[in-house]
């Protein structure tokens, strides 16, 4: 059976992408599919994990759940668009010199999740944000330099 398809324009880290997309296609599928952003990674594809976390209008949220037809008219950020050209941002150079990943997959959920919550609060507190930091998963690590990147980094950010 074939779906129809929805022209949709996406506006990813400042630019816009036409696509046609079916309606039951993820956020996920379309930014790496379509829009060549692989940055984004798929993990569980259940929600669970926050391997695919982007921001959608400053928010996060996980694009293995939500479909790309949802996301017509707002901005969409991934780990793609953090980077001011070669100047990392704040959160990627801390996890880049606090040791925050190993194998690297859960790493871009991380980064977009600790972005959101660091631009929206940047004086949470370090149990705060260590709750906030417990609904991604990473098979690795022991979640510390996880967590010292990100303290790292709001701390930065602030100053």
């Amino acid at each position: 059976m074939n779906q129809r398809r929805v022209e949709l324009t996406l506006t990813v880290n400042g630019q816009r992408h036409e696509v046609a997309v079916e309606p039951r296609k993820t956020l996920a599928d379309t930014l790496r599919e379509d829009c060549g952003l692989t940055g984004t990674h798929l993990g569980c594809e259940h929600g669970v994990c926050g391997a695919c976390t982007v921001l959608v209008d400053d928010e996060p949220v996980r694009s293995c759940l939500m479909f790309a037809v949802q996301c017509g008219g707002q901005a969409i950020r991934t780990v793609e668009g953090l980077a001011d050209g070669e100047r990392l941002h704040p959160i990627q150079q801390a996890f880049w010199e606090h040791h925050g990943l190993q194998c690297g997959f859960c790493t871009p959920g991380f980064l977009m999740l600790a972005t959101s919550v660091l631009e929206s609060r940047p004086d949470i507190g370090d149990e705060e944000l260590r709750e906030v930091l417990a609904s991604n998963l990473c098979r690795c690590t022991g979640y510390q330099n996880i967590i010292t990147s990100v303290h790292a980094a709001r701390d930065q950010m602030r100053s």
